[in-house]
């Protein structure tokens, strides 16, 4: 990966290469922002920059067999570490599936990672045997380049095992690099955050995706611009819109509302009956983007505006809600779907805890219902 192969994040390449000309990079990065804003391409550009042989003033050069094993995710001493499954699981069992995932997209979430190895109902963490393998690998030699470089992907998901590594951040060996590669700086120890370097990087503008989606996905211009609009900065969420892939978690929360508001009772053990195999990770991704529905839904309330980022559907619906949810009730939906984001993350019983929310969502919902017209007000 090459910084001229990353769209955007313009300022963030210039800082990164007056860091690397002046000497003055330190030894722990941690690249933090929101999903699709390509920090992870950024991280690895910086890694291939690094182990380049013919730097180029800006840029690696691409073509000597460093640049060659990096783009391939193979150098010797460019090291992977991110979010498995299994007890005792570390990321070297999963680097095959890694390679083939960071080939068709540096973009990812979590949640497409971990379904791409099977993770299903389990969920994803950096544990103890991972850290301990990084603190066996980066003790070696440098084999072929001019750094060790560990790229860490997510450490969110270490938890309390970061501690292990913190000797190692601190008093590192020498020319040993580490670069993480954060979203939710509030699940990171303080005290790893503190032996690192914070580059902040911002979402992606919708011109950069645009012009991502045209130049790399050859998308027409003006579908780019809707697609954009969309997305949200998120560059990941672009790509699938652009291949046209129907959002399902659109379609099952539309759906779940649907059937809070009619409030069938049957009908409503069945979903979450369905739901609750979905697996964790992937009922967390859906609570993500209840929430993502229910901001854009307020301003929506707010301005009257239809500019909000929703596609066709899901704007009706939004609409038809107006009618329905006023922002005291939106207010107590937010901090409902909150607390089950909060629950699943800690292993609450899905059917459980989503008939309770079900039930719950029912009654906000129908709260004003004898106010309204019965067909003005179809969710």
């Amino acid at each position: 990966m090459a910084f001229s192969n990353i769209i955007g994040q313009t300022s963030v390449k210039e800082m990164l290469h007056q860091m690397v000309s002046g000497d003055r990079l330190p030894h722990a990065l941690l690249f933090l922002g929101p999903s699709g804003s390509g920090k992870l391409a950024l991280a690895l550009a910086l890694a291939q920059y690094l182990l380049c042989e013919n730097k180029q003033e800006t840029d690696s050069c691409g073509q000597c067999p460093s640049c060659s094993k990096t783009y391939r995710y193979i150098h010797p001493d460019l090291h992977f570490s991110f979010p498995t499954i299994g007890t005792n699981v570390t990321s070297d069992s999963f680097l095959p599936q890694w390679r083939k995932c960071m080939e068709e997209t540096p973009f990812m979430t979590a949640n497409e990672w971990l379904q791409s190895i099977g993770a299903e109902n389990r969920q994803g963490n950096i544990n103890k045997e991972e850290c301990a393998t990084i603190i066996r690998k980066l003790s070696l030699k440098i084999f072929e380049g001019s750094y060790k470089i560990l790229i860490m992907w997510l450490p969110e998901y270490l938890g309390k095992e970061g501690n292990r590594l913190l000797k190692l951040i601190e008093e590192p060996p020498e020319q040993t690099i580490f670069i993480l590669v954060a979203e939710n700086q509030d699940l990171i120890l303080n005290t790893i955050l503190s032996r690192c370097q914070i580059v902040k990087i911002n979402a992606l503008a919708d011109e950069e995706i645009v012009e991502g989606l045209v130049n790399l996905h050859g998308v027409k211009e003006e579908e780019a611009q809707a697609i954009a609009h969309l997305a949200n900065g998120d560059f990941n969420e672009a790509i699938h819109l652009a291949g046209n892939q129907e959002n399902d978690n659109a379609t099952l929360f539309l759906e779940w509302l649907r059937k809070c508001y009619i409030g069938n009772g049957v009908e409503l053990v069945a979903w979450v009956d369905s739901f609750a195999s979905l697996g964790r990770e992937n009922q967390k991704y859906f609570l993500n983007y209840a929430l993502h529905f229910m901001r854009e839904y307020m301003v929506l309330k707010l301005t009257g505006n239809d500019r909000v980022r929703l596609r066709t559907n899901e704007l009706k619906t939004a609409q038809n809600l107006v009618k329905v949810i006023e922002m005291d009730q939106l207010e107590k939906i937010v901090q409902l779907l909150t607390d089950c984001a909060y629950y699943i993350e800690r292993n609450a019983n899905p059917k459980v805890l989503f008939l309770d929310t079900s039930i719950q969502m029912n009654k906000l919902l129908k709260r004003n219902h004898k106010d309204l017209n019965p067909t003005a007000a179809n969710v």
